[in-house]
């Protein structure tokens, strides 16, 4: 990975920090995102220090906010002549239902939206830096995901669990549409589940949800564990061509039989563009 430079989003916490400490080590030049300005100067700070890595930045944007990700895209393109690997990470459950200053809901708009619109706006940069990576992470929920284009903010019934899985399946379902995209490209795109992990991303729980996650306690990987399969799709020599594949522990698998409907993703992808704004740039960004 010298001389390689690498956006890692939500790295402030769990498997993001894991992943970006794990890229450092490595050689890389990590670029970590975060939302809140002390904590991600504090976390790129600890990331050289235990890396012994120095070329480690920062860039704090509030990924709710579409303007806040097209503003991060335009900053980032601004000062780095390449971008090599492109780690979609971050992402929250929240069993309460608020909106963000967009007027989405905040688990589609953050677990999905967001890694729509900063891929997108990134590709330019992923081409011209080609060979390329694009690392999504999703989740074995996944498969009990479906996608109510009546209703995916949940302003008619809203359930956290239900809300969480339907944007893990859009993250599979974006990814493989990508990958068709950008096939040819020099760039590659691929899904992944890290596993059950101990992160943030439990703070958010109440009722049922946050039972079951102390419960399953004693079975819950380590930050570091659940980052290996993002690093190893970030960084394996053996993975530079393979790209629309889902992986498990490191290895490819079968994702759920929805998430490989083409017509689905299709749907899913103008439906992005629409709530994204970016139908009439579609063509600009995407590679030719």
């Amino acid at each position: 990975m010298q001389g390689k430079t690498c956006l890692v989003t939500g790295a402030t916490f769990g498997i993001g920090r894991a992943t970006a400490l794990g890229l450092a080590r490595m050689g890389a030049r990590v670029v970590i995102v975060g939302r809140d300005p002390e904590r991600t100067r504090a976390v790129a700070a600890a990331l050289q220090r235990e890396s012994g890595n120095p070329e480690i930045e920062m860039r704090v944007a509030d990924l709710f906010s579409q303007d806040a990700v097209r503003g991060l895209a335009r900053e980032f393109a601004a000062t780095h002549q390449r971008l090599d690997v492109l780690v979609n990470n971050a992402g929250g459950f929240f069993s309460r239902r608020e909106t963000t200053a967009d007027g989405v809901e905040r688990t589609w708009a953050l677990n999905h939206l967001a890694y729509f619109l900063l891929t997108l706006e990134l590709l330019p940069l992923l081409r011209a830096s080609a060979p390329a990576r694009i690392v999504n992470v999703a989740s074995a929920v996944h498969a009990r995901g479906r996608i109510d284009f009546d209703d995916l903010g949940g302003a008619r019934r809203y359930d956290g669990v239900r809300s969480y899985c339907q944007s893990k399946l859009a993250n599979l379902l974006f990814t493989y549409a990508l990958a068709r995209r950008i096939a040819g490209s020099g760039i590659t795109a691929n899904g992944l589940h890290p596993g059950v992990v101990a992160t943030g991303i439990a703070r958010n729980m109440r009722g049922i949800p946050r039972l079951f996650m102390t419960a399953a306690r004693a079975f819950i990987l380590k930050p570091e564990q659940g980052a290996e399969t993002s690093i190893h799709l970030a960084s394996s020599p053996e993975l530079a061509a393979v790209s629309g594949k889902y992986f498990v522990k490191s290895r490819p698998a079968r994702s759920s039989p929805l998430s490989y409907d083409e017509a689905l993703q299709e749907r899913l992808w103008a439906t992005s563009l629409e709530q994204t704004g970016l139908e009439a740039e579609s063509d600009r960004l995407l590679p030719r």
